[in-house]
């Protein structure tokens, strides 16, 4: 079901401000770094209204606990794609399969499509990570290329790298 109406807030972090879009019963929908999330909350729920507010107290808590150093305090934070226009189809088993990627662990594209049913499919998984509209909660700065490389960050490469050095994931 889509959500009826979003709360927009912002929360401070070591990589820079995140804006989270958050539905009544405080389950993350949106995240972004920076600007950008007002757009995407418009594509995924369009019917939902946005309004600016405060961060439920417990997606703030654990953001701030990843941010001290709890790599396993996002995995506590309530997130919904429930009623998202590409809630559905290969794209949300990417979205999903994220859930699944520890902390400290690096998968590459291929992998991730093979995880969301489509081995073969690594450059669409790559899109689909593009589009995750829960970056950090849904890990895709976990996914890397073939060789280990870091590529394809919405949030900036140099945000990615941070983030995985943060959780102690071994880079090639």
């Amino acid at each position: 079901m889509t959500p009826a109406a979003l709360t927009l807030s912002r929360l401070d972090s070591p990589i820079g401000p995140l804006a989270l879009a958050c539905d009544a019963a405080g389950a993350v929908r949106g995240l972004s770094f920076g600007d950008g999330l007002t757009g995407a909350m418009r594509r995924e729920y369009p019917g939902a209204a946005l309004g600016e507010g405060e961060a439920p107290a417990a997606v703030a808590r654990a953001v701030a606990a990843y941010f001290d150093g709890d790599r396993e305090a996002l995995t506590r934070v309530d997130w919904s794609l429930e009623g998202a226009t590409a809630g559905d189809g290969f794209q949300a088993r990417v979205w999903r399969a994220l859930a699944d990627v520890p902390a400290g662990v690096t998968i590459s594209y291929g992998e991730m499509a093979k995880r969301a049913g489509e081995p073969g499919a690594g450059q669409a998984a790559g899109t689909a990570l593009n589009r995750n509209p829960i970056p950090l909660v849904l890990a895709c700065h976990r996914v890397v290329g073939a060789d280990g490389s870091l590529t394809g960050f919405g949030g900036g490469l140099e945000r990615k790298g941070w983030l995985l050095r943060h959780e102690g994931a071994l880079l090639i």
